[in-house]
């Protein structure tokens, strides 16, 4: 018998581009039948007609804060479930919010609402060896010490290797590329970075992030180019990264689908310059927590939350919208959210991303092609990460699975209130067991922390 039977369902081939009108049976995790399926089952799933998808892939989001969170709750997995999300690449952008070792301690004693896969971030392993400076080049001491504390994370699980090089101005090329000396020319790790530099600066921060990707024989991931090249300049952008591509260098890109970015008021990514390099002012920057949560900046405002509130999230309408629409269509760009939140504050990718993709630019903007966005949402992300059973509805594959009502579903979630859940997304089913059923979670603890060796042949 089955334990799971999904019938009646509009089942998404993600590979041939067309829609499978029928069943699905799953036994132990796994799908075991796809098409027309007799057998009994335990459980009996109605998809009345619904889509039928692999569970979103976010190949880019930030993981819980346990210094915020005291372990007792979650702060963006539970969003990223509400959204169809079933796996998640954590770690980005250099900076891991705690420990590899902690956040799998942590999921395997508890659950977590969605499966993570995690980078070992190059910025958090600059603290960990003495280096605060973000401004200060690490010394060859500590470098070393990078080097051997990288090759132990990549033998713990990790995936590879994040980069915040805005978000550090100290780090150099050289650092970049020396911290991978102990696992260098492997095809079975990835690097990705949070870029060097924004808007004009964008094709030269491409131009470096290619470079590190060739010097160390890595696979390299190009972190939400929306927000590095949105500025005018993304047409330009694309070209460049696919001459670099075709030139033989394994890079690829992933992008948000919002015309602003956020991140801690206090980084270097609003150091002087920042509204010169924008075009913008003080008032394109909102801030996400009390006491101003909600309030656009002024210079006064603006330099006060810096000072006294450097940790606070801000929320930076900078992008233009077009260049976002141009980069999510691009072949070699796939979806991520780039969530991240504090204390439930923040930006509404962490809740809105994918259905914002499905619902406004596939079907009322007609922006995004329906199967190219799946597949940017799905087999693309778990190709890259080399997640060799998802992303795909398929005999043998990992039973994660999105319903989703193609005619309401919608991102609910506001810069104003960043966490509403969307709707549209009527199941979830993750690893073989229904997790969100009608549209409300009924289990928030069958995700699990997956080591790399445990998701790749």
């Amino acid at each position: 018998m089955l334990d799971i039977k999904i019938v009646n369902g509009k089942i998404i081939d993600v590979e041939n581009k067309k829609i499978i009108e029928g069943d699905i049976g799953i036994k132990d995790g796994v799908i075991t039948e796809v098409g027309s399926v007799a057998s009994d089952a335990k459980t009996v799933i109605d998809a009345k007609g619904h889509h039928v998808s692999p569970g979103f892939i976010d190949i880019h989001m930030h993981e819980e804060d346990f210094s915020l969170t005291q372990k007792k709750e979650y702060d963006i997995a539970d969003t990223m479930l509400n959204m169809g999300v079933t796996t998640c690449a954590v770690g980005n952008c250099g900076n891991n919010r705690q420990s590899i070792e902690e956040l799998y301690e942590f999921i395997q004693e508890k659950g977590n609402p969605v499966n993570y896969i995690s980078y070992i971030g190059h910025n958090f392993l600059r603290k960990e060896v003495g280096n605060n400076d973000i401004y200060k080049r690490s010394s060859k001491e500590q470098i070393e010490k990078m080097q051997s504390l990288v090759a132990k994370a990549i033998d713990f699980g990790a995936i590879g290797v994040s980069y915040g090089l805005e978000y550090c101005p100290g780090i150099d090329t050289e650092e970049a590329i020396q911290i991978t000396k102990e696992i260098q020319g492997r095809n079975d790790l990835l690097l990705a970075a949070h870029y060097r530099k924004d808007a004009i600066h964008a094709l030269s921060a491409i131009e470096e992030m290619a470079y590190i990707g060739r010097e160390s024989r890595i696979p390299f991931q190009i972190s939400h180019l929306s927000s590095c090249s949105g500025y005018g300049n993304m047409t330009e952008a694309l070209k460049l990264i696919e001459d670099i591509v075709n030139s033989g260098t394994d890079l690829l890109v992933d992008a948000y689908p919002y015309a602003a970015f956020s991140t801690f008021i206090g980084s270097a990514v609003f150091d002087d310059g920042c509204f010169e390099l924008w075009n913008k002012s003080y008032d394109s920057i909102m801030l996400t927590e009390e006491p101003f949560k909600g309030m656009f900046c002024d210079k006064e405002l603006f330099e006060k939350a810096r000072k006294e509130y450097p940790n606070m999230l801000a929320v930076a309408y900078v992008m233009n919208e077009s260049e976002i629409v141009q980069a999510l269509n691009h072949p070699m760009v796939m979806v991520a959210s780039d969530g991240i939140y504090r204390n439930h504050s923040g930006h509404p990718r962490g809740a809105g991303t994918f259905p914002r993709v499905i619902g406004h630019y596939v079907r009322d903007e007609k922006k995004m092609e329906f199967f190219d966005a799946i597949n940017k949402m799905t087999y693309m992300p778990a190709k890259r990460l080399k997640l060799e059973r998802k992303g795909l509805i398929k005999v043998g594959y990992d039973a994660d699975i999105t319903i989703f009502n193609y005619d309401t579903i919608i991102d609910k979630a506001t810069f104003q209130d960043p966490q509403v859940r969307p709707e549209g997304i009527d199941y979830v089913v993750l690893g073989g067991k229904p997790v969100v059923v009608d549209g409300k979670t009924i289990n928030n603890t069958s995700g699990r922390f997956y080591k790399r060796v445990e998701v790749q042949k």
